[in-house]
């Protein structure tokens, strides 16, 4: 007690108590805005809520039944291959009625039935065909001279065909294999041992070979009225890349960059950004030209709205206000996309969510919760992208295509952390973006690979990547 006597009437002291809570008031300020920023950053996972808030899932009563279709379940009856696919028929002919046991005729006749056919599918012991070109040597009987003939040129400058590695180049860029995988498939399951330089090698090749198609992708998705586009990490080497993607309906390009910036925005759409962006709020898109032509992720959205309530509080009553509406929007959009009703309609039915949106915009800005005042802040400069799909004909409310055509990249990068050098990238870039366009137009890849390096090694002009306008 003698203590705190002399320390309340020590004016040194008493100044350096006032400091220390100062600083404690500043310290407690700083935590609050770094928590702030980092609620902020791209990446960070919205607060979680505690487990025991959390509702388990009610326990499905046992139906003793057996996994898999029930009895009555129509059955998925199997595709019935063409002809030309079919090398061996073999036939099963009765031989006596089994009703009178009267000897049958072997030659099909006018009145009997077509035949019931099952298809077994088996892969051949060797699936490769090997050309060997020989360079024969004939001796001259009149002067003895040997005379050699040559193995052409074009035919020395490649032991794979444009078949095989058009297979190879399937496996690592689309499927995903290891190098190590594709040499001992090849090995194993086609017969032929090749090395791991060799499918290096034949990646450069068609990476060389889809230049063209990766360029005529890259023009045409520039020049539509509608994009999808998102980005992903990616790696060179182990430094820090991006992988850039922009989708029409039937068209995808990928781009590698090493910013996440409007250059990299530029190097995929070009200089002239044009057409209708559809895209997640990540502010480089802000840049677009024009703020008019561009359309808001509402799946990205709702996540924010969702991460609104689990704050609790104002923020919460917010954010059920923000979800109610984005309910309805989905519930018109739905309706309109199975032809439910007009656009004329959905324009109509749409309107008063939109007043709605505005209300609850104004009493985001005007709430004592600074996080979601500035979440409603940069919100409100940006509503009108959320509207756009209502009267664009091609626009949709989310951008599901683009993350959809992104899926196997990022799969791509976590099973192989990227690419080791600046030609890997370039390779996954072109494969990629055909690979993916041809997907959307359902065209087979193999074959497209395939003509495309027989007709790059011949110097001829590739095939091209738009099929369907």
């Amino acid at each position: 007690m003698a203590g705190m006597e002399e320390t309340a009437g020590c004016p040194g002291c008493q100044r350096l108590q006032a400091r220390i809570a100062e600083l404690e008031g500043m310290v407690r300020d700083l935590a609050a805005q770094v928590k702030d920023l980092m609620a902020k950053l791209p990446g960070t996972p919205p607060p979680s809520r505690p487990s025991a808030e959390i509702p388990s899932a009610p326990a499905k009563k046992p139906t003793g039944r057996k996994p898999g279709g029930q009895p009555g379940h129509p059955p998925h009856l199997k595709q019935r291959l063409p002809p030309e696919l079919v090398r061996n028929i073999v036939t099963h002919v009765p031989k006596t009625c089994e009703h009178c046991q009267t000897e049958l005729p072997q030659a099909a006749e006018a009145n009997d039935p077509e035949p019931t056919w099952h298809q077994i599918v088996e892969l051949p012991p060797v699936l490769v065909t090997v050309t060997e070109h020989q360079g024969h040597a004939r001796t001259c009987p009149c002067c003895g001279e040997v005379t050699q003939a040559s193995i052409p040129a074009e035919m020395l400058a490649h032991s794979v065909g444009p078949h095989l590695t058009g297979v190879i180049g399937y496996l690592t860029g689309d499927q995903g294999m290891s190098k190590r995988g594709v040499e001992e498939l090849v090995e194993h399951v086609f017969g032929v041992p090749i090395g791991l330089g060799t499918v290096s090698n034949l990646e450069q090749e068609i990476s060389a070979a889809l230049a063209a198609a990766h360029t005529e992708a890259t023009h045409i998705v520039r020049d539509a009225p509608v994009k999808n586009v998102d980005e992903t990490g990616w790696k060179q080497n182990g430094q820090k890349r991006w992988l850039w993607l922009a989708a029409t309906k039937w068209v995808a390009v990928f781009v590698i960059h090493p910013w996440r910036n409007l250059s990299a925005l530029e190097a995929l759409l070009g200089r002239e950004l044009k057409g209708i962006l559809c895209s997640d709020r990540w502010v480089v898109y802000n840049e677009w030209p024009d703020p008019f032509a561009r359309q808001l992720c509402w799946a990205h959205l709702k996540r924010n709205w969702e991460a609104l309530v689990e704050r609790g509080g104002t923020a919460k009553k917010i954010g059920e206000r923000f979800l109610a509406i984005q309910t309805q929007v989905f519930e018109f959009w739905h309706l309109f996309r199975g032809g439910g009703c007009t656009r004329a309609e959905l324009t109509e039915w749409v309107l008063p969510l939109i007043d709605d949106l505005e209300d609850v915009l104004a009493d985001g800005l005007r709430c004592r919760d600074a996080k979601t005042q500035r979440f409603c802040a940069r919100l409100d400069e940006e509503k009108w992208g959320l509207w756009t799909f209502v009267g664009s004909e091609g626009v949709e409310p989310t951008n599901n295509h683009g993350e959809r055509v992104l899926r196997r990249a990022v799969l791509w990068r976590r099973r192989s952390f990227g690419c080791h050098s600046a030609a890997g990238c370039h390779f996954a870039e072109r494969i990629l973006t055909v690979a993916t366009t041809l997907r959307l137009q359902q065209r087979n890849v193999v074959n497209f690979l395939s003509e495309s390096i027989a007709a790059y090694r011949s110097g001829r002009p590739t095939p091209t990547l738009l099929s369907i306008g």
